[in-house]
């Protein structure tokens, strides 16, 4: 499938009609357990539904033909993913470099669950060179980045930081849950590995939960297919059948999204109740320039910083109807939060707190007449 283009690859890799009956659609591997032929004959070489099955086996082969990588393993959720590459990969005595606007969930794993194991951890200004380099050690194995950032949708440059980490003898891992690979392609532009919560675009339908690694070559396959068998977070075959099926419409929901978040990037950049718009769609985007190098579209996430504050920020968040106050993102309804209390709770009173005056929008794919007029009525609430 590599020689197809990317709408072709999200529709049909790993989606062959069943060879029995020719279903369009391959059937759902509801089983726990395979019949073996003999003792250790294994048919088609399955076993047992935590080191294999057809369902997870076959949204395996579609990620990995979707960012253009040579394998790919399917958890159930997106911490599960990064908990087996992690693992899988570090040694006690090892050094993580994080960028300062991670995920949460991701800094949470690193520094209260895997740091007692020996696992250090640092954060840096990734868009800076200069903080690269003075924060990488001799023993950073892991570089690791997201692009764009949540919540405050930072552009970092992929290529320029592969080049930095790899002169340094670390391995580039990027989180591309916001951009999608319908937008973006880390291993393309050198990254290592690529880390996702399919729960969020790949799903695409806030119904299903799960998480995916990506490899850009066979070096790391074993030991984080190793994590996955021996600890067992597969994911289990409706949900990975779920998210194949959300794949499928990946990429004219990604054109979708991103062309909503756009028309509100630039409606709330003239309102002024909005002090900055966190959006590199926008050209006053610090990381535009990149994004429109290393993107081919600007995604539909985008945050608010409100010009009155904390308590305007909150109230905001909760004064929307069609955007609906709830955690995650990337289905195709619109969702709001307020990631201090919510998303990012974890990290609050820390370095990467996101400011108090922040609400975060994940755009959905209805009308944008429709959005706007709910953001409209929801400033006018407040305001009121």
């Amino acid at each position: 499938m590599s020689d197809h283009a990317f709408a072709t690859r999200a529709i049909h890799a790993g989606q062959q009609a069943d060879p029995r009956t020719g279903a369009i659609i391959p059937p759902i591997y509801q089983a726990s357990t395979h019949v073996q032929d003999g003792i250790g004959v294994f048919r088609e070489g399955y076993e047992y539904n935590r080191a294999g099955n057809p369902t997870r086996n076959s949204l395996e082969t579609q990620l990995a033909a979707l960012e253009g990588g040579v394998h790919a393993l399917s958890f159930a959720s997106g911490l599960a993913a990064e908990d087996a590459l992690l693992r899988g990969i570090l040694r006690p005595g090892d050094h993580v470099l994080l960028g300062n606007d991670v995920y949460g969930g991701t800094h949470r794993l690193l520094t209260k669950v895997l740091a007692p194991w020996g696992i250090e951890t640092t954060t840096a200004e990734l868009g800076n060179a200069d903080a690269i380099r003075q924060a990488l050690r001799p023993e950073t194995k892991i570089v690791w980045l997201e692009t764009p950032s949540n919540p405050l949708l930072k552009i970092v440059d992929i290529a320029a930081i592969a080049e930095i980490a790899h002169a340094a003898g670390a391995i580039v891992v990027v989180d591309n849950t916001f951009a999608s690979p319908a937008l973006q392609l880390p291993l393309s532009l050198g990254a290592d590995l690529v880390v996702h919560s399919t729960t969020k675009y790949l799903g695409g339908h806030s119904d299903v939960l799960g998480g995916a690694v990506i490899f850009g070559d066979d070096r790391f396959y074993d030991q984080v297919k190793f994590q996955q068998f021996a600890v067992g977070a597969v994911s289990a075959p409706l949900d990975g059948w779920l998210t194949t099926r959300g794949i499928k419409t990946l990429a004219v929901r990604m054109r979708q999204h991103s062309a909503n978040a756009q028309a509100i990037a630039e409606w709330a950049e003239a309102r002024p109740e909005f002090e900055t718009v966190f959006y590199p769609g926008l050209a006053s985007h610090p990381g535009h320039e990149i994004a429109a190098r290393q993107m081919s579209g600007f995604g539909g996430m985008l945050s608010l910083a409100l010009a009155a504050g904390h308590d305007a920020a909150r109230a905001f968040a909760e004064s929307t109807e069609l955007f609906q106050l709830a955690e995650s993102l990337g289905g195709v309804e619109s969702l709001i939060s307020y990631p201090p209390e919510m998303t990012h709770a974890s990290v609050r009173g820390t370095d990467l707190a996101v400011p108090e005056n922040v609400v975060r929008l994940s755009v959905g794919i209805e009308d944008i007449a429709d959005l706007i007029a709910d953001l409209e009525q929801g400033l006018a609430r407040i305001a009121g």
